[in-house]
């Protein structure tokens, strides 16, 4: 057992259709200013493309950070508790037990819908321990959420 790989976890990673949504929604924050910056290169100085790019390589490096994010994220449902991880260079390990869950959430914006994949989030008395998967399959996040919330009440009633 590690600091961020408890002993015989078996984890379920988010969709890799995460990262075709996510680059999406990054190429909808970069097209606008990179055709302005573009347009303006050409009517007003050949400088300008420095901007062009300085910006195609912040977008390059974007994506990458969001292929690396999605690998990372993670999920695993033990006993009495669910376990979920994400991140690489500042790894985070949130542990929810299902007696402290006070409700579970399931959302999907119309671009995390046209990929079939849903958002689950946790909540719990302490917002410190509220937990968020993001990319889950649509059909997964319907059973995670229902589990999860008979877990809950499972573990409520034993208090």
């Amino acid at each position: 057992m590690t600091l961020f790989e408890p002993d015989g976890a078996d984890w379920q990673y988010v969709s890799r259709k995460l990262i075709p949504a996510r680059l999406i929604a990054l190429a909808l924050w970069v097209v606008i200013p990179l055709a302005g910056l573009t347009l303006l290169g050409v009517l007003a100085s050949p400088w300008v493309f420095t901007g062009v790019a300085a910006l195609l390589l912040i977008a390059a490096w974007a994506a990458w950070v969001i292929y690396r994010q999605v690998t990372a994220h993670a999920w695993v449902e033990r006993e009495d508790d669910l376990v979920v991880k994400k991140g690489r260079l500042w790894r985070t390990v949130t542990v929810v037990p299902y007696g402290r869950m006070q409700y579970v959430e399931v959302q999907a914006g119309p671009l995390a819908r046209a990929f079939g994949i849903a958002n689950v989030q946790l909540h719990t008395a302490s917002p410190g321990t509220d937990a968020a998967i993001a990319g889950v399959p649509e059909s997964e996040a319907a059973r995670l959420r229902d589990r999860l919330t008979s877990r809950g009440e499972a573990q409520l009633a034993g208090l």
